[in-house]
């Protein structure tokens, strides 16, 4: 099979589950997933599954990139701050949506890694920072969205610092052993 037909299914096989909004299936139609997971894993890139990687991380299943960009409301949007680069998969969905994603990694291997992909994809609008990501990115904030792509049990209070006033806020909060994608939005 062609690349393109891969592609295509995956997200076909998303739409089973969860309608997408247009402008996020062009995004997933445009990103190729299978550059974004871990070498050895290439065969199996296009199926819904979350797949490991160094560190003890996990590349989340493309329904779940899907439902968080989705929930995220980015449709027009202009800054993003992502904390928890991993493989940089939902950085690069987000790119071909906002102007410009700012996104943190906290494992230097991960972000290397990364930032290799941004580049090989030629993905020139994804600024990378090694940091804790639990601190945010001043520098660039006040931002129109910030999405936790890594999950997190409170969201500091910086973070909502760091927000614009009618922003969103995106995280998996981890609770009771579950993990509740939940979204927050900034009022005054």
């Amino acid at each position: 099979m062609t690349l393109g037909i891969n592609q295509e299914q995956m997200v076909e096989e998303i739409e089973k589950k969860f309608k997408l909004y247009p402008y996020v299936k062009k995004a997933f139609l445009e990103v190729n997933r299978k550059e974004f997971v871990p070498i050895g894993f290439g065969y199996i890139a296009y199926q819904l599954d979350a797949l490991p990687m160094q560190e003890n991380q996990w590349i989340s299943s493309p329904l779940t990139v899907a439902k968080m960009t989705q929930h995220l409301e980015v449709k027009g949007v202009d800054t993003v701050l992502e904390i928890g680069c991993g493989s940089g998969y939902q950085a690069a969905i987000l790119s071909r949506i906002c102007r410009r994603v700012f996104t943190i990694e906290r494992i230097d291997a991960l972000l290397k890694e990364a930032k290799e992909r941004f580049r090989k994809e030629k993905i020139n609008n994804i600024f990378t920072r090694f940091d804790d990501g639990q601190r945010g990115w001043k520098e660039y904030a006040p931002y129109d969205r910030i999405l936790f792509s890594a999950t997190t049990t409170k969201i500091p209070k910086v973070l909502f610092e760091q927000l614009i006033d009618g922003g969103i806020l995106l995280a998996p909060i981890e609770k009771d052993g579950k993990q509740i994608i939940t979204r927050y939005y900034k009022q005054n």
